[in-house]
């Protein structure tokens, strides 16, 4: 494979001859040796060492040295120069016009001594074509500025003294007859509408019309006031001088970066070696490339990496913890009041530390990585200028993700992982202090149902799905049925049965969840009511089996609202085109919507009902809520859970009630899982997740 290229490459693709003509024969001399067979390879071979060896001799690098020596003495006297013509530019001019007008002579200079080296170097031309453009845009801009200037000076000492009391009252007057007026035609818009002449969006309209005219004319009007009249204008002034410099600033910097786009870069370089060099200190690759801003900002991620994180990860800066090794301890022989929950929260965070340490480390290889093979190609590395237009057209969305992700990691990743950890350690109530690893023994306990939190696990699961299939198959049947009801068009009062329906909804869950705990105590109103129509003696909170069933029922009607509102949308867009076919068909009541109906409100709510059943999975709040997760049955269920306890709410009183943080962690895991299983299936089964409609 040839070393160098005899072609140069820009950024899209557009090829340029080679300028340095000892680089160009090197290259062809290369590619010759590639074609070559073996016996012929051998002669050019010698050539190639032979061109190495005598590179200072080349006339290419004479000439080219030559230049260079050239240049050196160029740009010292043009230094020289260009300080003694800055103490002759007139001192009443502005600082811009005057760093303008030095700028020009600098820029003539450069052209002047470029010129004759364009055929010679990439680079000169470069130069030259900068300088070029500089004197192209510059005297116009100065002229501009000048301008703009003097107007503004001029808008100054704008003479605004004097009685203006005159002027002031008529102005005065204006606005007070306008106003007049304005009462007059809002009065007139009002009474077309009493009169049902105008619309209400019409009268909104017109009264907003008529505002603005009146605001337009009376600020017209009161710049007839000297004073006003002078400080708008000065005001108007500046703000068009500072644009204007901003923007043919910011033209002239677009002019330099098609120069540069167009202009090829010649280096003897073959492999990007900045960029494995500097790969530990981010910043020092860019600053090598002259990407001055980008290796400040690169530089700031290094003081994060060797000040922050790479301390923290070794124990550094912690608040109890000793980094990644703490993860490890857990406190294990630590001081008495050193907690293992910090240390193992505090080697997370020294990990999240070090995942952005080395997206720092790999980002900025990646970035000196490819502008070093750009240049290489031939590609001009981007200025700032560039790198911002750059940032602006691509990189935005990435830009402007950052702050989420650096929340995510802190906020929700760090409890997950937390979790996660914490599930194979042995925390409990023994060990609330200091606990250590304990492995898989807790998913054991789980999977075997052995143990005092999972011996109940399987029983509690049981019901579990019981409870989400029933409970929310209930809410469904009921929320769509009412929807079915209330679509009929031979139903009156719609809205009236929309706010009924809906109402189960809009009152705060928890205040209907204790309402009914209330009613359906031993004493409660509708206790005693079941009482007096059944003849018997029931105690609803105290038995199993009529807990569940009125949790069951009640959830079926909190969650039957929102699936009333879903499905009463989709209905209300179905095309009736569609059940008069069917009517001409012969398509009875029941096979309208079965054909019809529910294929095409499953369509746009399955989604959302897959959402209601990992929703009431773990809805800890009407179980815990209504009877705490009772009625309670230690032989059983022990002490720790009620027999309508679900996962969530025996998570919850394994973890809070009673400090077993370590198998509820593993519970939250396994469910977690489960949960994320059947959520993908149920996604990925249903019809508008295959036709991409998600």
């Amino acid at each position: 494979m040839a070393k160098y290229k005899r072609i140069l490459v820009d950024y899209i693709g557009r090829e340029y001859e080679r300028k340095n003509l000892y680089l160009k024969e090197y290259a062809e001399l290369e590619e010759k040796i590639s074609e070559m067979d073996a016996s012929e390879k051998k002669n050019l071979a010698a050539r190639l060492k032979e061109l190495k060896i005598k590179k200072d001799q080349h006339p290419y690098n004479v000439e080219l040295k030559a230049f260079k020596d050239a240049e050196k003495t160029f740009l010292s006297k043009q230094k020289e120069e260009v300080e003694k013509f800055r103490k002759t530019v007139p001192e009443d001019l502005s600082d811009v016009v005057r760093d303008l007008t030095v700028k020009i002579r600098e820029s003539e200079l450069e052209a002047g001594f470029y010129e004759d080296y364009t055929e010679l170097s990439y680079d000169a031309e470069f130069l030259y074509k900068r300088a070029k453009a500089h004197l192209r845009v510059l005297p116009k801009n100065i002229e501009e500025i000048a301008a703009l200037e003097t107007e503004l000076s001029e808008a100054k000492h704008l003479d605004a003294s004097g009685d203006h009391s005159a002027i002031k009252a008529e102005i005065t007057s204006f606005r007070e007859k306008q106003k007049k007026l304005l009462d007059e035609r809002t009065k007139e818009l009002r009474d077309k509408k009493k009169q049902g002449l105008i619309s209400d969006k019409a009268l909104k309209n017109g009264i907003s019309q008529i505002k603005k005219d009146f605001k337009h004319l009376t600020t017209i009007k009161s710049f007839e006031d000297p004073v006003k009249n002078k400080k708008e204008l000065i005001k108007s002034k500046t703000f068009e001088l500072k644009n204007y410099i901003k923007v043919t600033r910011r033209i002239l910097d677009a002019d330099i970066a098609d120069i540069r786009r167009s202009v090829p870069v010649e280096v003897e370089k073959t492999s990007p070696v900045i960029a494995h060099t500097t790969f530990l200190l981010p910043g020092l690759g860019q600053l090598l490339n002259r990407q001055y801003m980008k290796a400040l900002l690169f530089g700031l991620g290094a003081l994060f990496i060797y000040f922050i994180a790479i301390p923290y990860a070794l124990g550094y800066g912690n608040y109890q913890g000793e980094g990644v090794a703490g993860l490890i301890s857990l406190a294990e022989g630590g001081k008495r009041v050193d907690k293992s929950l910090i240390f193992l929260i505090e080697g997370i965070i020294a990990i999240m530390f070090l995942l952005i340490a080395f997206a720092i480390y790999f980002t900025s290889f990646n970035d000196v990585k490819s502008t070093e093979k750009g240049i290489i190609k031939g590609t001009r590395s981007f200025n700032w200028f560039e790198t911002k237009s750059h940032i602006e057209e691509e990189g935005f969305p990435i830009l402007v993700s950052m702050p989420a992700l650096l929340i995510i990691m802190f906020i929700v990743l760090v409890p997950i992982f937390t979790a996660i950890l914490l599930s194979f350690t042995g925390m409990d109530p023994r060990h609330q202090s200091k606990f250590s690893w304990v492995g898989l023994e807790n998913y054991m306990l789980i999977a075997t149902g052995t143990g005092l939190a999972g011996s109940v696990f399987w029983k509690i699961l049981g019901w579990t799905i019981i409870w989400t299939l029933t409970a929310t198959t209930l809410a469904i049947f009921i929320g769509f049925g009412l929807a079915l009801l209330v679509n009929n068009p031979r139903v009156k009062g719609k809205g009236i049965f929309r706010m009924i329906y809906l109402l189960p909804w809009a009152v705060p869950a928890f205040i209907t969840i204790m309402f009914f705990s209330i009613m359906f105590s031993k004493t409660g109103a509708l206790t005693t009511i079941a009482n007096d129509l059944t003849g018997l003696t029931l105690d609803f909170k105290n038995n199993t089996n009529l807990t569940r069933m009125i949790l069951v029922m009640l959830q079926g009607w909190l969650g039957s609202s929102y699936v009333f509102l879903l499905s009463t949308g989709v209905l209300q867009a179905i095309p009736e085109d569609l059940y008069e076919a069917a009517d001409i068909d012969g398509a009875n009541s029941w096979q309208k919507i079965r054909k019809i109906t529910l294929p095409l409100v499953l369509f746009q709510t399955a989604p959302l009902l897959v959402n209601q059943y990992t929703f009431n999975f773990n809805n800890f709040s009407i179980i815990y809520l209504f009877n705490g997760g009772g009625p309670f049955n230690p032989e059983k269920y022990g002490n720790l859970a009620g027999s309508t306890d679900i996962l969530i709410s025996y998570i919850f009183k394994l973890t809070t009630e009673n400090q077993y943080q370590a198998i509820g962690a593993a519970i939250t895991i396994v469910i977690s899982l489960g949960l994320m299983m059947f959520a993908f299936f149920g996604y990925r089964n249903s019809k508008a997740f295959k036709e991409e409609r998600l």
